[in-house]
């Protein structure tokens, strides 16, 4: 970050407010995006392992392809952001529909492409002949609901850079709360099986896109904003969208690579790679809530002319996130001895999870900031310098992962490795955040 005087407290507690209103519900609605998934697994897995297998690997395509295209949330939020900055609600309302557009018709393209080549999907993952039909099953029903589930990511776009959080919050728990009574139904009341599990996740995802969907138009109609597809700014939006999508194939590319050469190491490695990725996960649930409030605050001040609020924003909320990874690294430690044993009672798995558990305590100061620094970045605008930061970040990270069974290490040297990928991040978003170069000012960048 630049150097500035320091805040005055009144401004403080200003950004701790702003913070707080923003990332709290933010938090909310990320975690309960997961608990679609895990309320399906529980369901389904009482129909029969072949029936959890093949929701399994369904559900790991559907998580990927989503996730390719969370750019639609993030560079949404940032835009959108900036016009709310600069005063003129209409045009980021206009701005935001040009998102869901795009969203849309991203979600029509991904299902002319898996509904044909669902089989084909399917067995690269290797599946068996009893889980592979039911694969095949959840997918091709469950990619209906694509074109849904990418207006949402949009439209929560939308709503984080008119400063709403609050909203998608409660449209995420009612959507979990309606996939679960959906699920139920469809699966045992009619019983239709792993079939009645993708129809219920469908309609549940088309609910939400609906409630978000009248709550924009709603807001279009108040200030006189157009809702017609506008080709140049869907394209415009699209191009925003390209540099954050090569940011997030490279993330892909770094957990797959860690997931690839964890699986060399051996079944009891491998395992327990899967029970410390997953606490990865919903610890990076909980620092990146503060990233969106970055996203949304940056834009808005940036929009509005104020490089200081913006820096000063930064200053806070980088004080926020390292506390935050304190907090979050202490707790990994003192659950440790608990966390593990909920996921196994192997004790060779249990032997290679403990010690990487700490690795990854030591490492949350470091992705408190990085989260931070990113999301600012992102409300920035800054697309392209986070998209050349993170293959360089790729680039240092592949060959120290690689390196990890060549050499006889473990898991805990794997985890190593990623705490350094993490630390690479820190030194590229430390260095653009201090340069000032992302301060550029104004309705849109």
């Amino acid at each position: 970050m630049t150097q500035a005087p320091a805040a005055p407290e009144a401004v403080r507690r200003r950004h701790d407010r702003e913070i707080v209103a923003l990332a709290v519900p933010a938090f909310g609605a990320l975690v309960a995006e997961p608990l679609f998934v895990m309320a399906d697994s529980a369901i389904v897995g009482h129909l029969g392992t072949a029936q959890l297998a093949g929701l399994g690997i369904a559900s790991a395509l559907l998580t990927t392809a989503v996730s390719v295209f969370v750019f639609l949330a993030y560079a949404t939020t940032a835009a959108v952001a900036r016009r709310v900055g600069a005063g003129d609600l209409p045009a980021a309302i206009r701005q935001g529909m040009d998102g869901i557009w795009l969203a849309l018709l991203l979600g029509v393209a991904v299902i002319a492409v898996a509904l044909p080549t669902a089989p084909a999907l399917v067995d690269l993952f290797g599946a068996s002949a009893a889980a592979a039909p039911q694969a095949v099953t959840y997918l091709r029903i469950s990619v209906l609901g694509i074109p849904a589930m990418l207006a949402v990511l949009a439209a929560t776009g939308v709503l984080r850079g008119l400063q709403d959080t609050k909203t998608p919050l409660y449209v995420a728990v009612g959507g979990f709360i309606a996939n679960g009574l959906l699920n139920v139904l469809l699966v045992y009341g009619c019983d239709l099986g792993i079939a009645g599990s993708a129809w219920g996740t469908v309609l549940a995802q088309c609910a939400m896109a609906v409630v978000y969907l009248a709550v924009v138009v709603r807001g279009a109609r108040r200030h006189g904003a157009s809702l017609r597809p506008d080709a140049a700014g869907i394209r415009a939006c699209a191009q925003a969208g390209v540099p954050l999508l090569a940011r997030t194939l490279s993330l892909k590319a770094i957990t797959i690579i860690a997931t690839a050469v964890a699986a060399r190491l051996g079944d009891a490695d491998i395992a327990a790679h899967q029970i410390v990725l997953s606490l990865w996960s919903l610890l990076s649930f909980a620092l990146d809530a503060i990233a969106i409030a970055g996203q949304a605050i940056i834009g808005r001040y940036l929009g509005a002319g104020d490089p200081q609020g913006a820096r000063d924003a930064c200053r806070r909320m980088v004080q926020w996130g390292f506390v935050s990874g304190i907090v979050l690294g202490l707790l990994v430690v003192v659950a440790r001895p608990v966390f593990v044993p909920l996921f196994t009672s192997d004790a060779a798995v249990q032997d290679a999870a403990l010690p990487a558990l700490i690795v990854i305590a030591l490492a949350q100061p470091i992705c408190g900031i990085v989260y931070v620094l990113d999301g600012v970045l992102m409300g920035a605008g800054d697309g392209p310098y986070l998209a050349w930061a993170m293959l360089i970040t790729l680039a240092v990270f592949a060959p120290a992962a690689l390196l990890v069974p060549t050499l006889g290490g473990a898991l805990t040297a794997l985890w190593v490795a990623m705490t350094l990928m993490m630390t690479v991040r820190l030194i590229t978003l430390w260095l653009r955040s201090r340069s000032g170069r992302w301060i550029v000012t104004g309705a849109t960048r």
